[in-house]
């Protein structure tokens, strides 16, 4: 999305501006090492463009910005669930209004800090007190940072990903290796299945690799570039793409919109919310992706 042209609604630093889209506010970063924005409605990184390179995240041109549904493509965080294990899908922090807390910048880059903390709506839909920052980290790299605390008297438990979209030349030109052999396939019934070292896609992937290495290397043929993910505190690397049908089907997206990213995805995964992640009272848990091309 074209970030730069929309005009500044705040002027918060030399390289920090709120601008405004169709009614959602977007923190927007101007560096000299990259230019990125943040959307605060669902917490989304919408934007990462590093200096002299093509964007990295995709975004979808039928996106809604309406500031109720959850923005498609960017890198949508999903807490505190992921999947349909209850209602809404993904949990609330993908659709809610998230606060602008610090931004820190210096010569190698910007950090930006969101918060997002519990309300009527988050009560009613998971009764559980929480602290949920999103620390975003813009150099030549992206780092994303999803640091959840319980500050409830009595544990509680969760899973989440953080749903990234690589923008791709064209997915069919593109190779991905380092998602591990082992795979649960959502479109097989969840079957655990084993593949191989290298994927090439011909056809929709909805994938829960459970053995992931440390980064998982995405070569995009068309735009001539590997992209590097690299992932912690996760237990799971998800990839996901709808292809031709599963496009069509969505109102959020072009017919052709799925020819233009890979989801490759940090993620806790869980086949219900009560098999995740427990945090006693004041334990804390960061979910992270980082994200770079050369």
């Amino acid at each position: 999305m074209d970030l730069l042209s929309l005009p500044a609604l705040t002027v918060l630093s030399d390289n920090v501006t709120i601008v405004e889209k169709d009614g959602v506010k977007i923190v927007r970063v101007i560096h000299e090492k990259a230019t990125a924005g943040i959307a605060l409605h669902g917490g989304h990184v919408v934007s990462f463009k590093p200096q002299g390179q093509e964007e990295l995240i995709w975004m979808s041109d039928k996106a809604a910005f309406d500031g109720k549904a959850a923005l498609r493509g960017g890198i949508p965080i999903c807490w505190p669930w992921f999947g349909r294990i209850a209602a809404p899908a993904h949990g609330f922090a993908r659709s809610s209004e998230w606060e602008l807390v610090e931004h820190r910048e210096n010569d190698n880059g910007v950090i930006i800090s969101l918060g997002l903390a519990p309300n009527e709506n988050t009560l009613s839909i998971w009764p559980h007190q929480f602290e949920a920052r999103l620390n975003v980290e813009i150099t030549d790299t992206l780092k994303v940072t999803l640091d959840v605390t319980n500050t409830d008297d009595h544990a509680w438990t969760f899973s989440g990903a953080l749903h990234t979209y690589l923008n791709l030349g064209d997915v069919r030109e593109s190779s991905t290796v380092g998602m591990g052999s082992e795979y649960i396939d959502s479109l097989q019934a969840n079957k655990v299945c084993e593949g191989g070292s290298e994927l090439v896609l011909t056809d929709t992937i909805d994938r829960v690799y459970t053995k992931p290495e440390a980064l998982i290397q995405v070569n995009d043929l068309k735009l001539q570039r590997s992209i590097t993910v690299e992932n912690q505190g996760h237990n799971s690397a998800v990839l996901w793409n709808p292809w031709a049908e599963g496009a069509t089907a969505m109102g959020d997206m072009s017919d052709d919109g799925y020819l233009g990213f890979l989801c490759v995805e940090s993620t806790i995964n869980a086949e219900t919310i009560e098999d995740g992640k427990t945090l006693q009272p004041s334990e804390s848990h960061q979910l992270v992706t980082t994200i770079s091309a050369k």
